[in-house]
């Protein structure tokens, strides 16, 4: 969600824009978490005596220091009313103090102060209508097919629609690595407000910036999943000091109050995808826990060295794990027009493909058990935590286990008249795993309807998700082709076929037993899992996002409370 070359929602992106997507129905609140342990840097005030939430400000230092910005400490008092929307002086007044505070709770000094703009939502949904992109329709068709794949966008509607309705409609503000200030996203342009979570949020991501470079290729993926991973310590970092600087407020910090309606409203629309929008969350859930545990290890030092070095899959920081993806070897091999999407554009992830991950394959079960009643997994889990900073548990057994994917979207013709597809190869750490998830794919096909041939491919005969299915277990490797119909399938994987011991209909566990080594290992050399060939990427380029999540899905900083608890009618 930040910072690079135009993707479709299997990246987040290169502008560390800040999204605050926020809800109001009852359900774990983003900040309801319980004070962290005295660590290195993170909890000074537990040892401050004598604070209250009003103070006199102290002297100004004679020099610059972490705690005090622009004339104003941490914990002192400002006039500041946002009642009738903030004035020029109020507005330098409450970022200035902000600065000082995140600051504080980061052990950390901003090099310089940070602009804030505002602009209209209108103005908004102009700027992100569409990125800079002069293969914009070719990347929405790739791009299509991966959401497809994860059962979460169907083929009644186009998956940058259902990002840009998930993601515009919440924007209440965002980072520009490129033009170093904050954008804050209102309905009331004249006299904004800015909420706490907002500002706070941003200036971690302008903090990251001043010290890291956040327009650093080290911070753009080729993939969804890496930039999911680079995400949980972007965003990690930015709700994890979010999370101790709420905590502080009405007890040791005096805080500006925000208005309700300090977002500028929805906007209308149909809503957001849940599926979307949980793959986005993972980040903001999972990241401030992977951050909080290294730095109550090793302090602020071994986070800088993470920082710098951050983990390259979402099960890294879901499991908080050093264990690295497996090589994945593919070579096309479509026939009767079927093909791979070119693998030498930098937008089509890498080279041509993308990478899902554990996260977004959780939010797929999650979301088509919830939507669909698909028996996946208990979608009441998503909320059974154990972690003070953690929302959300992207951690299930279907997912569990992932060892690395690449999902290569396939095309045959042009214009209106293309017809879509593509191939997803799942590797496993043990053969359990892939025979997991391989069944409970085969669940989550039932909930549509699925019949299975005489051959052993599977139809879903209509809906959003109509198509025809190759699902192939051998060993530890679950590999799918999906095209319009049975012929489709062959065409584009033609070396592949359905195990001589079909798995039982309706979705029901049988003795698949793999019968020949599949075709999807190719002679291919060089197209491996472990390719990060994302493409050079320009000035054009570092405001939109990276695969998977297109424009303006960047550094958000997420307050849910309760939208993902709500079952839509």
């Amino acid at each position: 969600m930040r910072r690079s070359a135009p993707h479709p929602l299997s990246r987040l992106g290169a502008l560390v824009l800040v999204f605050a997507l926020v809800c109001t129905a009852a359900a774990p609140p983003l900040a309801a978490a319980a004070p962290p342990a005295t660590d290195a840097g993170t909890d000074r005030l537990a040892n401050a005596s004598g604070l209250t939430a009003q103070q006199e400000a102290p002297q100004d230092p004679e020099s610059d220091v972490i705690g005090w910005e622009d004339g104003y400490w941490h914990n002192e008092s400002i006039d500041v009313d946002q009642s009738d929307g903030l004035s020029d002086e109020e507005l330098d007044a409450y970022v200035a103090r902000a600065m000082a505070r995140v600051e504080y709770l980061r052990d950390a000094e901003f090099d310089s102060r940070v602009p804030v703009s505002v602009i209209s939502r209108e103005q908004y949904r102009n700027r992100s209508a569409g990125g800079p992109s002069a293969n914009r329709t070719e990347y929405n068709r790739w791009n299509d097919q991966v959401w497809e794949g994860l059962f979460i966008v169907g083929e009644s509607t186009g998956s940058g629609e259902e990002i840009g309705e998930t993601t515009g409609s919440s924007v209440l503000g965002f980072y520009s690595p490129t033009r170093d200030e904050i954008t804050i996203v209102t309905g009331s342009p004249d006299s904004p407000t800015i909420n706490n979570a907002t500002l706070v949020h941003e200036l971690v991501h302008a903090l990251q910036d001043q010290r890291y470079d956040l327009t650093n290729e080290t911070y753009r993926a080729p993939t969804q999943d890496g930039d999911l991973a680079v995400d949980g310590v972007v965003e990690g970092e930015a709700n994890y000091i979010e999370t101790n600087y709420a905590q502080r407020c009405g007890a040791e910090w005096e805080c500006v109050d925000t208005p309700q309606a300090s977002g500028g409203g929805g906007g209308g629309g149909g809503g957001p995808n849940l599926g979307i929008l949980l793959t986005l969350l993972n980040p903001y859930s999972d990241g401030p826990v992977y951050v909080n545990e290294i730095v109550e290890e090793g302090g602020w030092d071994a986070f800088d060295e993470r920082f710098r070095n951050p983990p390259v899959s979402s099960e890294q920081v879901i499991h908080r794990t050093d264990e690295t993806p497996r090589s994945i070897e593919f070579t096309g091999e479509g026939t009767n027009g079927w093909s791979t999407f070119p693998r030498d554009n930098p937008q089509l992830g890498q080279n041509g493909s993308d990478t899902v991950g554990e996260a977004s394959i959780y939010a797929m079960f999650w979301y088509q058990a919830r939507e669909y009643q698909a028996n996946t997994i208990n979608p009441n889990g998503l909320f059974q935590t154990d972690s003070p900073y953690d929302t959300y548990n992207y951690d299930a057994e279907p997912s569990n286990g992932w060892a690395n994917d690449r999902l290569f979207p396939y095309r045959n013709g042009e214009g209106d008249d293309a017809e879509y597809g593509y191939v997803w190869i799942t590797e496993w750490d043990t053969e359990t795993d892939a025979q997991e998830f391989h069944d409970t794919y085969l669940r989550m096909l039932d909930a549509h309807d699925v019949r299975e041939t005489d051959e052993g491919y599977y139809v879903v005969p209509d809906g959003p998700f109509a198509d025809a299915f190759l699902v192939r277990l051998d060993g530890e490797r679950v590999t799918i082709v999906n095209g319009p119909t049975v012929d489709d399938v062959r065409d584009i994987r033609p070396s592949l076929e359905p195990a001589e011991t079909a798995t039982a209909g309706n979705g029901e566990d049988a003795d698949a037993t793999p019968t020949a080594t599949p075709g999807d290992a190719g002679d291919g050399g060089d197209d491996t899992g472990a390719d990060a060939d994302a493409g050079d990427d320009t000035a054009e380029t570092t405001e939109t996002s990276g695969a998977g999540f297109g424009f303006g899905v960047a550094a958000a900083a997420v307050a849910i409370a309760g939208l993902l608890a709500r079952r839509r009618r």
